[in-house]
């Protein structure tokens, strides 16, 4: 099936070249993979873009329509897996607009913050990003407390420190990337011609390499690791929360930035208490004449034991709150509610002189 490139952009067949060039630069960054995009959706962008800003190309697709799909499979483009168009970056990126964008912004917005293992400016790549997650107990949660979390993950090699370099090497610059840290790669061929730019494979972005790799890393300037870190974990923290500890991640090659450290903590069942946001809930069972005459009854909160008020006569399904026995707020002052869900436990088995006082409460009460 022949894709509609124009509605692709949205834009009109009579778009011009600069309604073609402002419609692709908001999709690319919408859909962009390392942004949280769609990364189907980011190479069709691509293609379409490819094809309607080429005068050329955009003329032979209007002319053949639905034929032209078979010249671009004659012309031995392969597929878009893995694609990154950077040249379409460049050109609808160039530092001409008037926003002052321009494609060194762009590509650094995109490649430069935190997220897994992507390039900056300087070409070189930032550590992975690691994620692990932290189970606690409610009480835990509560009060708050610290968890030693294991690790195995890159750290910067001690013995080059991280230059790569055998020490006393001599460093020289990359002869691969001319010392630019990037190398640029052309795929496909024929009627389409696409180029990406990657990180150097030799000197990983640093444009220099050492004459003599390290002995220990192997000139990566990184070596695998165990590591045991402290982390706090606040009061009040809810399941599901993730704390991010910047520069915890593994270390980046060559002196590169590390990544980022993410753990999300999950909470225990209690079975004491339910949940829900900072209040707790705590269903509390009491006989018919505990209902009926009133008591008081020792419960559990998590900060200790207290004595809760029944007031007589109070119906099953009835809800005490207790204000500020809940959780503590995260990061503002003040704790939530505790909920007492009061249940009426009714009498299976009676003797005979509990009927009998059940009968005569029942003519008590007239009914």
């Amino acid at each position: 099936m022949s894709k509609d490139y124009y509605k692709i952009l949205g834009v009109a067949k009579n778009a011009s070249s600069d309604e073609i060039k402002r419609a692709y630069r908001k999709l690319a960054q919408q859909h962009h993979p390392d942004k949280g995009g769609n990364q189907e959706k980011f190479k069709e962008v691509n293609e379409a873009y490819q094809v309607l800003s080429d005068p050329q190309k955009k003329s032979q697709y209007d002319q053949y329509g639905t034929t032209f799909e078979q010249a671009q499979a004659r012309g031995g483009a392969h597929g878009f897996e893995g694609f990154r168009d950077f040249s379409s970056f460049a050109e609808a990126f160039n530092s001409g607009q008037n926003n002052g964008g321009g494609f060194e912004n762009i590509f650094e917005s995109i490649f430069g913050g935190g997220g897994g293992q992507r390039a900056g400016r300087s070409g070189r790549r930032k550590g992975q990003d690691i994620g692990v997650d932290v189970e606690i107990s409610l009480e835990e949660a509560f009060k708050g407390v610290d968890k030693e979390i294991n690790l195995r993950k890159a750290v910067v090699c001690d013995k080059c420190a991280g230059s790569g370099g055998e020490p006393g090497s001599k460093i020289k610059t990359c002869s691969t990337c001319k010392g630019a840290g990037q190398v640029e790669q052309r795929a496909g061929g024929g009627f389409f011609s696409f180029s990406q730019v990657v990180v150097c494979p030799d000197c990983g972005g640093a444009g220099k390499k050492p004459e003599k790799p390290c002995s220990k890393c192997g000139g990566d300037g990184r070596v695998k690791e165990s590591h045991s870190l402290r982390v706090k974990i606040p009061a009040g923290i809810q399941s599901g929360q993730v704390i991010s500890l910047s520069g915890q991640g593994e270390a980046g090659g060559r002196g590169a930035t590390a990544g980022d450290l993410y753990i999300t903590v999950h909470l225990r069942p209690d079975p004491r208490f339910t949940r829900e946001g900072d209040n707790l809930f705590y269903d509390l069972p009491i006989s018919f004449s505990q209902a009926a005459l009133g008591d008081k009854i020792e419960i559990p909160t998590l900060s200790g034991w207290i004595s809760l008020k029944i007031p007589e006569g109070i119906e099953s399904g009835t809800s005490i709150r207790l204000e500020g026995k809940g959780m503590p707020r995260l990061q503002r002052r003040g704790f939530g509610d505790m909920m007492v869900r009061v249940k009426v436990k009714t009498p299976k088995h009676l003797s005979r002189k509990g009927k009998e006082l059940l009968e005569e409460l029942k003519k008590e009460a007239g009914n």
